[in-house]
């Protein structure tokens, strides 16, 4: 097996312990970020550290934090093969009551986070020639849903920052991986942000209400479908890991709610689509990664 160095963004919560988890058993040596190390996150940093995962402090909202983060994690552990952007945020309400304060610091973490940390691992990987970026978006960063607005297009958005990496980084050896999962039971739900205008959402008390309504049916589908297991999600991105380069796919969709299957053909779609422009402008081999 070959044992890889990998750096993990909101490692503490939602899909990142089990994520860690997985890497540390398939062998792998796993340095895990998350905010507030010593405070709020103290018993997340228990457990990681219990696991046999190194536990750094870092801010994905913060280029001092994520430029010292990235530079500490190289020096701990000799160097970083991968990249897991997991950390994010999830909102719940109808799209108009969010202000723009609320966008800007949602997408402080979802997109913008994603690309700070990036940015800083990347001259670190294209002097090695190789390594591997996997970011965590979502199926709602394919589909629109009522009530998670914000959130979808966050998603969207990372997808587009994802597909930009993969094709400028491709002929560095840097490959970029996207998983999509749908909705699952962890603690992602339980963070979701509401809107902070109080005069709109009471404006739109009914609809406002059919929102927590959707979360609950949602949540009560969740309880009675026990194949949408989050650990899925850990085992996609340890198999994506284990890979060799050139051999993984784009985009993986991890989902046993009904979403996934229709979506496969959408990712499909938009390949074939992307395959023939490139070709069309000359630029196809950038859709190939250059391995050594």
């Amino acid at each position: 097996m070959d044992k890889k160095k990998i750096m993990i963004t909101g490692a503490g919560g939602g899909f990142g312990l089990l994520i860690t988890k997985a890497l540390l058993e398939a062998g792998h040596i796993v340095v895990g970020t998350m905010r507030d190390v010593s405070g709020r996150n103290k018993d997340n940093t228990t457990k990681l550290k219990a696991v046999g995962a190194t536990v750094l402090e870092m801010d994905v909202t913060s280029d001092a934090s994520v430029e010292k983060g990235v530079a500490t994690a190289i020096q701990e552990v000799s160097g970083l093969d991968v990249l897991i952007n997991n950390a994010g945020v999830g909102v719940l309400g109808v799209q108009e009551t969010f202000t723009a304060s609320d966008l800007q610091k949602l997408f402080d973490i979802n997109v913008f986070g994603v690309h700070r940390v990036t940015r800083a691992v990347m001259p670190h990987m294209r002097g090695k020639k190789i390594g591997l970026v996997i970011n965590i978006s979502s199926l709602l960063g394919r589909i629109a849903v009522p009530f998670y607005g914000p959130y979808n297009a966050s998603k969207w958005a990372l997808e587009a920052l994802s597909e930009n990496y993969r094709i400028e980084s491709s002929q560095a050896g840097v490959d970029v991986c996207i998983v999509e999962p749908g909705g699952y039971p962890t603690s992602f739900i339980d963070n979701l942000v509401r809107p902070s205008d109080k005069e709109r959402i009471s404006a739109l008390k009914e609809m406002s209400e059919t929102a927590e309504g959707f979360l609950k049916g949602f949540e009560q589908a969740l309880a009675g479908n026990p194949a949408q297991d989050p650990k899925n999600v850990a085992t996609a991105i340890a198999n994506l890991v284990a890979a060799a380069p050139g051999t993984r796919p784009f985009r993986t969709i991890v989902d046993n709610m009904g979403m996934g299957g229709p979506l496969e053909g959408y990712n499909k779609q938009l390949a074939d689509i992307t395959a023939g422009i490139f070709a069309n402008f000359g630029i196809a081999h950038l859709l190939q990664l250059k391995t050594q």
